[in-house]
């Protein structure tokens, strides 16, 4: 039997260039830039003082209840919901609320109430501990609240695997769909690591710009003069539904997710393999699912973090997956614009993925003063390139070996 083919109908960024699907996608255009000096805590005692902060618009913000009792994790995912729903065109008054699911990945989840509430502990002891603290903490609290704010009874999953824990949460929406376990899925992912901790952690690991007199500059995925990531935080859900379901219902259809490939390195928690040999078999796997060749991708938004390493690896993964096309196809990295969302940059990017096919122009690459020369990549600059947009390879790939390629076609 014919697998159900799987269809975007509805997108959800809350990203640092924009929040909501026109404002996401102008910012790309434009190469905006949502790298500033850090505003939600002082830095001026760390050694990075810059990441990729959300400014949540009136309407998306929490409200005073949901303050203090949810992470901002959890507000950044019921905001991206909320667009994403709205731009589906769906009724939820008059959909079967059994058969819509909630797929939300986090590498982390609640960590800032984790730092917050370990902070009060050993200040205060027991009793400074907030009595929301472990609710608001858990990683599966952002889809358990997307499906109470919105009754929805179908499957509610959590996806933990990294920066790749967003793309994961789509490729789990579309075999929910292809298993009959649900009609339509919100897919999608969350992060809100900008905590002094976490910012520390990467930064004692040498993972992070330290280019913080320029926070604009900073991110440099495949230049040659990188010097690590930028990391940010945000949101992005996607409605997703089968293609049979969305014609009954005349909804406006964004792209297909033709295909996806996953693998393992099984080789370091925090280093791909040197060569890509993973990243490349996971490329292969969702080419094959997606009846496609390397010679029918139009575009590629790479993971593209900025790191010497990745961006290398990331490199080598292509070639050894695409061969020559390899050096052809247009390649961008949008997270030099937005810094590097960890569990939310794949389902940021896979958005921008469907953007390009909806609007024929390629998003651009930020700070690419110094193309590396020895990625032999067709990267993009700082202006979007136009193109036919047909297919679109979006890569995703984590700390633990996690390697998620996704597929998206134009509908036809």
């Amino acid at each position: 039997m014919q697998a159900q083919r799987v269809v975007v109908t509805g997108l959800g960024p809350v990203t640092p260039i924009g929040v909501g699907a026109r404002a996401f996608h102008a910012a790309q255009l434009d190469c905006a830039n949502g790298i500033r000096r850090i505003t939600s805590f002082d830095p001026a005692a760390m050694s990075v003082t810059i990441a990729g902060e959300v400014d949540l618009p009136a309407g998306l913000a929490p409200d005073s209840r949901e303050l203090v009792s949810d992470d901002r994790c959890t507000h950044l995912t019921l905001a991206a919901a909320k667009l994403a729903i709205s731009d589906s065109g769906l009724d939820l008054a008059r959909e079967d609320l059994s058969r819509i699911a909630v797929v939300i990945g986090t590498g982390v989840g609640g960590v800032g109430t984790w730092e917050d509430n370990t902070r009060l502990g050993l200040e205060r002891g027991e009793r400074g501990v907030r009595a929301r603290f472990i609710p608001m903490a858990m990683a599966n609290s952002p889809a358990a609240r997307v499906s109470i704010e919105h009754g929805l009874l179908g499957p509610s999953q959590t996806v933990v695997a990294a920066c790749a824990s967003g793309a994961e949460a789509i490729a789990t929406a579309a075999l929910l769909i292809r298993a009959g376990e649900a009609d339509v899925v919100l897919a999608g992912g969350a992060e809100a690591p900008i905590i002094e901790t976490t910012l520390a952690g990467f930064a004692r690991m040498r993972a992070l710009s330290t280019r913080c007199a320029e926070p604009a500059r900073a991110s440099r995925p495949f230049s040659l003069d990188r010097d690590g990531f930028v990391m940010g935080e945000g949101a992005a859900v996607l409605v997703l539904e089968s293609a049979e379901r969305a014609a009954a219902r005349q909804a406006h259809v964004y792209a297909e997710l033709a295909g996806y490939g996953r693998t393992c390195d099984a080789f370091h928690l925090t280093m791909p393999k040197p060569q890509g040999e993973g990243a490349s078999e996971a490329i292969r796997i969702a080419l094959r699912s997606a009846d496609l060749a390397a010679a029918d991708l139009s575009y590629v938004n790479a993971h593209g973090t900025g790191t010497s390493y990745n961006d290398a690896a990331e490199a080598r993964a292509l070639a050894g997956a695409l061969g020559g096309v390899a050096a052809t196809v247009p390649v961008s990295a949008t997270k030099s614009m937005t810094g590097h969302g960890l569990g939310a940059a794949g389902a940021i990017e896979a958005i921008a993925s469907v953007q390009a096919i909806s609007s024929g122009l390629i998003p651009p690459t930020a700070n690419l003063d110094h193309p590396d020369p020895a990625l032999e990549l067709d990267v993009v600059g700082d202006k979007p390139r136009e193109a036919d947009v047909r297919v679109v390879l979006s890569n995703s790939f984590a700390f633990g070996g996690h390697n998620i390629a996704l597929v998206f076609s134009r509908y036809e």
